[in-house]
């Protein structure tokens, strides 16, 4: 294995994997059954697996205080009586986070381009613990080709849909083009109502500052996920996954924040005229309640 690559293109060992795939032979694929067999009713065929991956150390440069006060701001607006605030001490780790998702779809695109693929579907993006402080973002798909003579594009599509959705959405005139995701961190204070609310002798109740964290994070996740769709030029999108996880912060002794990650990920859509995009077709069949005797 090199230990001269610099972090441009592929690692060494994925490019070699790449050329052996290019120069013929046998193809491999993720795809389950039922994807296949939906794959088949298109124009694309598969041509290969394809993967991209990073390990990333994951962080933020410092913690900008409470979120009663400091830096953050929240228009003047509280809740529940306590402030709650975007949190840009927090961008860095964000940012890390944004790295290594695009890190690992554009080497994913890059092992899709070099076997002269059209697109990638079934993409699997996650992100997984490696050790304390790093985590391993990976990609994986099936990379896809069209059958039809065409000018092979810049950069394959990708899609976290399976063979028989994409299907559904050629036949209608749609293409997924791209995995697009948003991210969204708010900070709030613990004020005294919250607290009341969340300890052990509160009682069966709605912690009211909790609720509102974890809304106006989705809501944030939900903005930034519309503006990345319109910024890619798609006209629409399928979310596939919306989440939101909260962890509590001390940043003083007897002072209590919770910040709240939320993220939201889907297919952006555009609209296409394929010239053999297969006719739509019903998933109902619709037969006779009466005998065929009587309608013969």
């Amino acid at each position: 294995m090199s230990d001269q690559w610099d972090g441009r293109g592929l690692p060494p060992v994925a490019a070699a994997r790449v050329a052996r795939a290019a120069s013929g032979g046998p193809w491999t694929s993720m795809l389950t059954v039922p994807s296949a067999a939906g794959l088949s009713a298109t124009e694309f065929e598969p041509v290969g697996e394809v993967m991209g991956s990073i390990v990333q150390n994951v962080g933020w440069s410092g913690y900008g205080g409470c979120g009663a006060w400091g830096a953050v701001g929240f228009g003047g607006g509280f809740a529940g009586g306590g402030p709650m605030a975007p949190a840009p001490a927090f961008g860095p780790y964000v940012e890390a986070l944004r790295h290594g998702y695009d890190t690992a779809l554009a080497r994913m695109q890059l092992e899709a381009s070099g076997i002269g693929a059209d697109g990638v579907i079934g993409v699997t993006l996650s992100a997984s613990p490696f050790d304390q402080s790093s985590r391993e973002f990976t990609a994986l798909g099936t990379a896809v080709r069209s059958r039809r003579p065409h000018e092979r594009p810049s950069a394959p599509f990708v899609t976290e849909l399976a063979g028989q959705d994409v299907a559904k959405l050629v036949g209608a005139g749609w293409l997924p083009v791209r995995i697009v995701y948003g991210i969204a961190m708010l900070i709030r204070h613990d004020d005294m109502r919250t607290r009341a609310q969340a300890s052990w002798g509160g009682g069966n109740t709605e912690v009211t500052g909790y609720t509102q964290l974890v809304t106006a994070a989705r809501a944030g996740a939900r903005r930034d996920f519309t503006a990345r769709v319109r910024q890619v030029g798609a006209e629409g999108a399928i979310v596939s996954d919306m989440g939101v996880a909260m962890r509590e912060i001390e940043p003083a002794e007897n002072h209590r924040d919770h910040v709240a990650e939320a993220t939201v990920f889907g297919n952006a859509l555009l609209a296409v005229e394929h010239p053999r995009a297969p006719a739509r077709s019903s998933s109902l069949t619709y037969m006779p309640l009466r005998s065929t005797r009587e309608t013969s």
